[in-house]
C-alpha cells in the first residue's frame, strides 16, 4: 500500500514536469508564430493548450484525493499542497503562451511585432523558454541553487519588459495605437510567464526546505 502511495506521489511530480515541458515548448512556438506571422503554428499552440488544461485538472483531482485518503504529513504534505499551487502556475503559463499565439492569429497575415521591437520580443521568448526549461529541471532535481537563481535571472525579463515601455513612450514612435497595444500585451504576457516560472521554483524551495525562498540566505559572493 505504501509503495502504491509513493508511486502516486511520484506521478504528481511527473505530471508537473510534463506540464512545464509543454508550456515551455508552447511559448517558444508562440514566439516563432508572432515573429514569422505563422498562422498554422499559432493555431497549433492555441489548440494544444487543451492538453495542459487536462493535465492541470487531472493533477488537482489526484492531489486532492491523496490528501483526503492518506492524510499526509511533513514533506509529503508539502508536496501535495505545493503541487496544487504549481499546477495552477503552469496552467496559467500555458494560457499566456496561448494569448501570444492568439495575438499572432489576430494580426495575420501581418506581423504583430513591429520591426524595431523584434529583437526584444525574440529575446523575451528565448528567456521565457529557458526559464521554464530550468523550472522543469528543478522539479526533478530539487536543486535549491538553481531554483533561487531563477528569480535573479527573471530580472532580465523585467528589464526587457521595461524596454518595450520606454520604446513606446519615445516621441519617435510612429506606428499608432494598435501596434502599441499589441506590443504592450506581448510584453506583459512574457513578463507574467517568467513570474509563473519563478513561482514554481520558489515552491520547490519550500517543498525541499519547509522555508520560503524570501527567508533563504543569499549565496555568499565569490571572491578571487
Amino acid at each position: 500500500m505504501r509503495e502504491l502511495y509513493h508511486e502516486e506521489l511520484d506521478s504528481i511530480t511527473d505530471s508537473l514536469v510534463e506540464m512545464a515541458t509543454l508550456v515551455g515548448s508552447a511559448v517558444g512556438r508562440a514566439t516563432t508564430a508572432l515573429l514569422d506571422a505563422d498562422l498554422e503554428l499559432a493555431e497549433s499552440v492555441i489548440s494544444d493548450d487543451e492538453t495542459v488544461d487536462a493535465l492541470h485538472r487531472n493533477l488537482d483531482e489526484r492531489a486532492i484525493m491523496l490528501l483526503a485518503r492518506q492524510q499526509p504529513v511533513a514533506t509529503d504534505l508539502r508536496l501535495l499542497v505545493t503541487s496544487l499551487r504549481m499546477s495552477a502556475d503552469l496552467e496559467r503559463s500555458g494560457d499566456l503562451a496561448q494569448h501570444l499565439a492568439k495575438l499572432a492569429r489576430l494580426r495575420h497575415p501581418e506581423c504583430a511585432v513591429p520591426r524595431d521591437l523584434r529583437d526584444t520580443v525574440q529575446e523575451m521568448g528565448r528567456l521565457a523558454q529557458s526559464l521554464m526549461a530550468r523550472t522543469a529541471e528543478v522539479l526533478v532535481s530539487h536543486d535549491l541553487d538553481t531554483a533561487l537563481q531563477l528569480e535573479r535571472d527573471d530580472d532580465r525579463m523585467d528589464e526587457l519588459h521595461r524596454t518595450i515601455f520606454r520604446h513606446l513612450m519615445d516621441d519617435r514612435w510612429q506606428r499608432g495605437a494598435e501596434a502599441a497595444v499589441d506590443a504592450t500585451l506581448a510584453g506583459r504576457y512574457y513578463e507574467r510567464f517568467g513570474d509563473h516560472a519563478v513561482a514554481v521554483a520558489r515552491d520547490v524551495v519550500y517543498l525541499v526546505t519547509g522555508r520560503h525562498a524570501d527567508d533563504m540566505a543569499p549565496a555568499a559572493p565569490v571572491t578571487t
